[in-house]
């Protein structure tokens, strides 16, 4: 097996398969050439145990420290990760770059397709001796067993507060290179760089079933890497050669998985999957309102960052999800232009092609019109986005036109409230959201489902009683009949007509005598009507609600950015994908704006027009100038994180908070002192070697919730957090 593939007897070949087959079934990522001979070499337990009893010394691993520089780690690399208290040990399982200019979505500047370690921009390579690249690392943290495992709740822990791994599990380094030369080496040979320097006592241990020095006759180093290439060749050849394994690159999986995922209907699955393929394949072909355009259009799409933008896709992401799923969609693409187009070319004139295997996931190339280009293997990346920037003027640019976003927090936004359950009836709250104006329905509370569903079966109709507070109704809005779908989860009422005042955000007190077929449903006063931008507001809302679905281009008949100009494009896309407050305030990083319009970088024209916008809504006070910090992930936070790098946001604000009460000594209205003073909730540093309690750190974490922060509920470390109180004089 030291001399390759080829030298290898079927029988053997054989027997290596069998094994090699049951690793890549029995772990959750698609197994790597690299990870698949650390398996055989080191002794993988399939019963559940992992590496934890084989004879690696754990200690001999590399640690790896979240957001700082490091050594070059390859697939297979089997690391310890830097944490507050004891370390992680995991082995490295996937490995894409992670270049701060890739787009939320998934767009992708062309330069960066394709270029290599440490370049500085377009055109611009690294010219020193030493060459640094962000990358984004995905660890197995149960690749060693149950012993050497975190419990999910630490697991959690540890995600939540992003200082050692990110919230998806992940780490993110900026990679040191030792020479140009080793970052452009292939995952095979980087890999056995590493076994043969950094983890070679690893390599060379004695307690291995049998070590690569006695396979390769001595420990010269010119024999030892020859044996370790053909060792590497061989797992290789064999994965390849496998009737139940796909491969893509060096990842293996098996086809039952890839046909799993292609009858899922939930998120990430086939129609996901589709989309994809119709948005990359569709991303260059102009809009039908500019038929005429003749310049070409290239656009550049990573297939990480855009799956994330799939609703539902966010826990399928984390941890070694994130590496199933763009390997399944880089296969899916593959297959796509495969078996639908003419080496790349479609019918609708695009030619698609893979122009970068290791930026954010893989990197697709849509070029229109393609017919002009040289024909070639479509699936072998030829890096034609740095080449472009470097052998041939810049390529025109084409107006895009925006897209509709779907809502990041959807899921989140509008939960079902119980207010009371007793015999006679269940009461429960939740805010009306635009689907529900849009498609005449109301959800039920699962109780009143499960009930009705029990005695009336999986549909009938119901009497809906509709109250609005300080408001008369038109009789066939007060009382309707409709029906109630008891099938699905959740039940629902279908058939609603709501009332013309009736606004996305509107909170909704729901009524169920226990027993029979009426819903009641009441809106309640606000002491003071508030203003929210155009619209006046008499009746309590839910202010997140508000701030996501009553952005401009969004009511009750449509909910698309198509016909905004401009101004109405930045408020709807701040109010729609920026980070979202208890209170309603959303907070967008300015830099991505552009990107979060059009879904990928538009035209400058469009960008500056855009920019322009933005400068006259805080002029008129319509938005606000905030500052937060983007972390070593690239994500926004607010309020800004100590240490991390500060970045411009703008903001939109539902509406001024209200001061509750005055800080001073005096009562409104009162000649003097009360004699009471009122100390807000404040933090106070701790005496070295003390710690806060849980409780005071729950009440921290409230104090945050009623500041409406977008994030950050953890106390700072040397800390306590001191309640609001009032005090004598």
């Amino acid at each position: 097996m030291t001399q390759g593939y080829g030298a290898v007897p079927e029988q053997e070949r054989g027997r290596l398969l069998r094994y090699l087959e049951a690793v890549v079934a029995a772990r959750p990522a698609p197994v790597h050439t690299a990870v698949a001979f650390n398996a055989v070499y080191f002794g993988f337990d399939l019963g559940g145990d992992g590496y934890g009893g084989s004879p690696l010394r754990l200690d001999d691993f590399p640690v790896i420290t979240f957001g700082e520089c490091a050594p070059v780690l390859p697939v297979g690399a089997m690391v310890r990760v830097a944490t507050g208290s004891d370390p992680l040990y995991a082995e490295i399982v996937y490995r894409e770059g992670a270049h701060p200019d890739l787009g939320a979505f998934g767009d992708v500047p062309a330069w960066v397709s394709g270029a290599p370690a440490g370049a500085e921009g377009p055109g611009r390579p690294e010219n020193g001796a030493a060459p640094r690249r962000r990358e984004l690392l995905v660890p197995d943290l149960h690749a060693f067993g149950p012993a050497l495992s975190l419990s999910p709740a630490q697991l959690h822990r540890l995600r939540t507060r992003r200082r050692w791994i990110n919230g998806d599990a992940h780490v993110v380094v900026d990679v040191r290179y030792p020479s140009p030369e080793a970052a452009r080496r292939d995952d095979l040979t980087a890999y056995a760089d590493h076994l043969l320097t950094t983890a070679r006592e690893q390599l060379l241990s004695p307690f291995v079933p049998v070590s690569l020095a006695e396979l390769a006759g001595g420990r010269h180093d010119d024999d030892l890497r020859v044996g370790l290439l053909g060792l590497l060749d061989t797992v290789r050849g064999v994965l390849n050669s496998s009737d139940a394994l796909r491969t893509w690159g060096h990842y293996a999986m098996t086809r039952t998985s890839l046909a799993d995922s292609w009858r899922d209907t939930g998120p990430l699955g086939s129609d996901d999957l589709r989309s994809l393929a119709a948005a990359v394949e569709h991303a260059a072909t102009p809009a039908r309102r500019r038929y005429g355009l003749t310049s070409p259009v290239t656009v550049y799409t990573a297939v990480g960052p855009r799956l994330r933008g799939f609703p539902g896709a966010t826990e399928l992401l984390k941890g070694v999800g994130y590496a199933a799923g763009v390997c399944r969609a880089n296969v899916a693409l593959a297959d796509v232009v495969q078996r639908d187009s003419n080496q790349g070319l479609f019918e609708n004139g695009s030619r698609i092609t893979l122009d970068d295997t290791f930026e954010g996931g893989g990197v697709w190339r849509s070029h229109h019109p393609g017919t002009a280009e040289t024909c070639g293997d479509p699936l072998i990346p030829a890096g034609r986005g740095w080449t472009s920037t470097t052998c041939a003027p810049p390529e025109p640019e084409a107006e895009v036109d925006p897209v509709d976003l779907p809502l990041p927090d959807d899921a989140s936004l509008g939960p079902l409230a119980l207010v009371r359950m007793d015999a006679k009836e269940i009461v429960w709250q939740l805010p009306l959201r635009l689907a529900h104006l849009s498609d005449g329905r109301l959800p039920l509370h699962p109780d009143v489902a499960r009930e009705l569903h029990r005695s009336h079966g999986r549909q009938c109709a119901a009497r809906l009683e509709l109250t609005h507070s300080g408001a008369t109704l038109d009789g066939s809005e007060a009382v309707q009949v409709v029906t109630a779908e008891l099938g699905d989860d959740p039940g629902r009422l279908t058939g609603v007509i709501w009332p013309r005042a009736f606004f996305p955000g509107l909170m909704l007190e729901l009524r169920w005598p226990r027993g029979g077929l009426v819903i009641r449903v009441a809106t309640t006063r606000l002491q003071e009507s508030a203003e929210i931008g155009d619209r006046m507001i008499g009746h309590c809302f839910d202010p997140r609600v508000l701030t996501r679905e009553d952005a401009p281009g969004s009511d009750r008949h449509g909910d698309t950015a198509a016909g905004l100009g401009p101004r109405q494009l930045v408020m709807r896309t701040v109010r729609r994908c920026g980070l979202l407050t208890l209170d309603g305030h959303a907070l967008l990083d300015r830099s991505v704006l552009p990107s979060a319009v059009y879904g990928r970088r538009p035209a400058r024209s469009q960008a500056a027009a855009l920019e322009s916008a933005v400068v006259e809504l805080l002029a008129e006070r319509l938005l606000e100038q905030a500052f937060g910090s983007r972390d070593a992930w690239g994500q926004p936070h607010f309020p800004a994180r100590t240490g991390k790098p500060t970045i411009p946001l703008i903001a939109y604000r539902p509406a001024r908070p209200r001061v509750i009460r005055t800080w001073g000594g005096t009562e409104p209205g009162s000649g003097g002192p009360s004699g009471i003073q009122f100390v807000p909730g404040h933090l106070r540093r701790l005496r070295p070697g003390c710690s806060p309690s849980e409780a005071q750190r729950t009440a921290f974490r409230e104090h945050c919730h009623t500041l409406g922060k977008a994030d950050g509920w953890e106390l700072p470390d040397g800390y306590t957090f001191v309640t609001e109180h009032t005090r004598g004089r």
